[in-house]
């Protein structure tokens, strides 16, 4: 059976993908970093087969391992332009729980993702090899703990030369993960899409949880502040001047109601230019989006983004140094339909689009 999976998906493929799926003699080879740790030590060449999802033409959608987007899974980043990694926590949130459930459940909607983007033109599969790490085994008991487990991960998939798209999770999960980046990038640019600015210093005694991620950065000096931009900011607030620290701290702050009945590619040229040619992060906060499109989050505010201005804001990150990217806050508890998880698994794909080195054709 494994053969004849093998063998449909290098139909499915085309010749690149076969001759990375099969062996000489038809034989599966097995996955590079897992049961092969020697295959992929090396930066593939630019000539080389690269890894691509199935196509479902070939292979059913409800077959496989799950992985994003049935990419094949991966022990170590060696070898890799880009992965997906999960980051299974939520012991940082404060207020409905679930978000260490939404790796697994934005895989399983990824399964309905294809290779290629029409709309943009981007071909990421065929440019970047990409693959899918697997979780951070992250401590639930400990969120301390937790934030160096994903720090010392996420050190070992960037001096690797991998590009991380990260599934979370809670927002705390930025933090260690800027904190690796910065280690290689120096402060990073950041464009930060969600329906809070994450900037509070403490809650209920503690500086670390998921409203503080980008408060800490700022202590760390892990940002470039210059180049901080804060998109769909709304909701009730403990007072009025809650925007003051990350204007007093050089963040362009964009409210949702700016965002409101209009298309953000305007606001997403004048980001272009402020964000340059230096390293950028993007960090996407599901609800960032209105709760109608992504009801499965754990903080949700009404009147926020749409999915179309999410593709907008994403797109328009073409041609930025895009050094890695999250989506975070996705709860399945709260997602019956799965639409919040497949909406996930689209901006992914999004993010994977945009990085450098893609092929547009």
């Amino acid at each position: 059976m494994l053969r004849l999976l093998a063998s449909g998906c290098a139909r499915g493929l085309g010749g690149g993908g076969g001759a990375r799926g099969l062996a000489p003699g038809g034989r599966a080879r097995p996955a590079a970093g897992l049961c092969d740790p020697g295959g992929s030590q090396s930066r593939q060449a630019s000539d080389a087969p690269r890894n691509q999802p199935p196509s479902s033409e070939f292979v059913a959608r409800s077959v496989g391992i799950c992985s994003m987007m049935r990419l094949p899974v991966q022990a170590s980043p060696e070898g890799l332009d880009a992965a997906f990694i999960g980051v299974p926590l939520d012991i940082g949130t404060s207020n409905r729980p679930g978000a260490r459930f939404g790796p697994r459940r934005i895989r399983e909607e990824s399964v309905l993702l294809r290779p290629a983007n029409p709309s943009t033109g981007a071909l990421p599969f065929q440019s970047l090899m990409v693959a899918d790490l697997g979780d951070v085994n992250v401590n639930l008991y400990n969120l301390q703990d937790s934030c160096r487990l994903i720090r010392e991960a996420y050190q070992k998939i960037v001096a690797a030369g991998c590009i991380p798209l990260t599934l979370g999770g809670d927002h705390t999960i930025t933090y260690p993960i800027l904190q690796a980046m910065a280690e290689k990038h120096g402060p990073v640019g950041l464009v930060h899409v969600d329906a809070h600015m994450d900037t509070a210093d403490t809650a209920l005694g503690e500086k670390l949880y998921h409203g503080t991620p980008f408060r800490r950065c700022v202590d760390e000096g892990l940002l470039d502040c210059k180049r901080v931009v804060q998109i769909g900011i709304r909701g009730s607030s403990m007072t009025l001047d809650t925007y003051r620290y990350s204007r007093s701290q050089g963040f362009r702050v964009v409210l949702a109601e700016d965002c409101w009945m209009k298309s953000l590619v305007p606001l997403m040229g004048k980001v272009r230019q402020q964000m340059g040619v230096r390293p950028i992060y993007i960090s996407f906060d599901i609800d960032g989006l209105d709760p109608a499109y992504a009801p499965g989050t754990g903080t949700p505010e009404i009147a926020g983004l749409t999915p179309s201005q999410a593709l907008e804001i994403i797109r328009g990150c073409q041609g930025l140094n895009v050094v890695g990217c999250d989506l975070v806050e996705v709860s399945p508890p709260y997602d019956p339909s799965g639409n919040t998880a497949l909406v996930a698994a689209n901006l992914l794909f999004e993010m994977l689009c945009v990085l450098p080195k893609v092929t547009v054709v």
